[in-house]
């Protein structure tokens, strides 16, 4: 995905806006207290969210330190890069999406520096 498209993050408490685009969740887990009317998704792009075992990591660290942050970015990014057939087909469905206009990513984290989306806007950016 070439950087100069538009990929925004946003939590999915927030409410769905014209300027979202296309609007995918990216996280493993549903969000609580979000209907599937609210959260206004194309689609749940499960495969690429962090693995269970990562997610637990993360969120079991202190995730606001510089340390648990890289290294959940690196792990996570090799997960992605490993990605088998979920993880490519979801990534087609997003750049399809990506190539017609903007796009936003949605996470439930609190925390709007340092959360799946974000990495995920990263690598998505790099690749």
């Amino acid at each position: 995905m070439a950087s100069s498209l538009t990929i925004a993050v946003k939590r999915i408490h927030e409410p769905a806006g014209p300027g979202d685009g296309t609007r995918f969740l990216v996280d493993r887990l549903w969000p609580r207290g979000v209907s599937k009317e609210k959260a206004a998704l194309a689609a749940w792009l499960k495969p690429l969210s962090p693995s269970d075992r990562l997610r637990k990591q993360f969120h079991g660290e202190t995730a606001d330190s510089d340390e648990a942050w890289d290294a959940f970015r690196r792990d996570y990014f090799a997960e992605l890069d490993a990605g088998g057939e979920e993880v490519k087909a979801a990534l087609f469905t997003l750049d399809a999406a990506a190539q017609a206009g903007p796009v936003t990513l949605l996470y439930a984290a609190k925390s709007e520096e340092r959360n799946n989306a974000v990495a995920l806007r990263e690598w998505l950016e790099r690749r």
